[in-house]
């Protein structure tokens, strides 16, 4: 996914300000920047949410600016955590079962489909083995931990078959364990699809990045390897001092 010269105003305030942004096929690239920087509004840009003033998103060589979010999640734009999704009174197979459905473009019908179709079931299931879901297929979503609702999202999230999937803090309310599992997990997707990870957690960002991205005041103020971040002293300065 290529972003270039990425610009929204709102008045005089510039939230974004010309980001240029590129997310290599296969790669974890982590977006930091302190509160304010303009990550939220960036995000809400590349998924469709919030229209750009100026600037172009190329996914998969598609130009992607102008369409509708639900046309770019049916070319493989996925966005996962920052608003549930989840339907609480159903299992965690249907759950998946429907993100299959949603994205083979059919309408939900309710579960009546959802609930004795291996069309979707099987997609479905292959999706929460990859998240470690699979022994709780039949649990309804409610009755999840925290942590579990965070995987079963990122099941369905993948059951979409994304080429680029959005991030937008996983790892928020997570405790200690649950945290390391969902690292493990958001590790395990390097290869399988490109990943824009919105993450305050430095500790993760820095185990789990292949690229870093800093935005503040609406620019990306540096960019490069985790080492390369780390020791950056623009970036200190804007960001990580801030952290110590």
């Amino acid at each position: 996914m290529q972003i270039t010269g990425l610009r929204k105003r709102y008045g005089a305030l510039a939230v974004t300000d010309g980001v240029d942004l590129a997310v290599r096929p296969g790669a974890i690239h982590a977006l930091i920047g302190p509160n304010g920087a303009g990550k939220t509004t960036l995000i809400g840009q590349i998924f469709g949410a919030v229209h750009p003033d100026a600037g172009r998103i190329v996914l998969a060589g598609r130009d992607i600016t102008r369409l509708a979010p639900h046309r770019r999640a049916r070319l493989g734009l996925a966005r996962s955590f920052q608003i549930t999704s989840i339907l609480p009174e159903f299992s965690v197979l249907e759950n998946v079962a429907l993100a299959v459905q949603a994205h083979s473009g059919s309408s939900f019908r309710f579960l009546r489909p959802a609930r004795g179709d291996a069309r979707l079931n099987g997609p479905a299931l292959a999706a929460l083995e990859q998240v470690g879901l699979a022994d709780r297929r039949g649990v309804v979503a409610r009755a999840l931990s925290h942590g579990e609702k965070r995987q079963l999202e990122l099941a369905m999230a993948l059951a979409a078959q994304p080429v680029v999937m959005l991030l937008d803090e996983p790892l928020a309310g997570a405790g200690p364990e649950e945290a390391e599992r969902l690292i493990g997990l958001l590790d395990g997707l390097r290869g399988h699809c490109a990943v824009l990870l919105v993450e305050h957690d430095m500790a993760a960002v820095f185990r789990l990045a292949d690229e870093i991205s800093v935005l503040a005041q609406g620019r990306v103020i540096a960019h490069g390897t985790p080492e390369a971040i780390r020791a950056d002293p623009a970036v200190r300065a804007a960001y990580l001092g801030e952290e110590g």
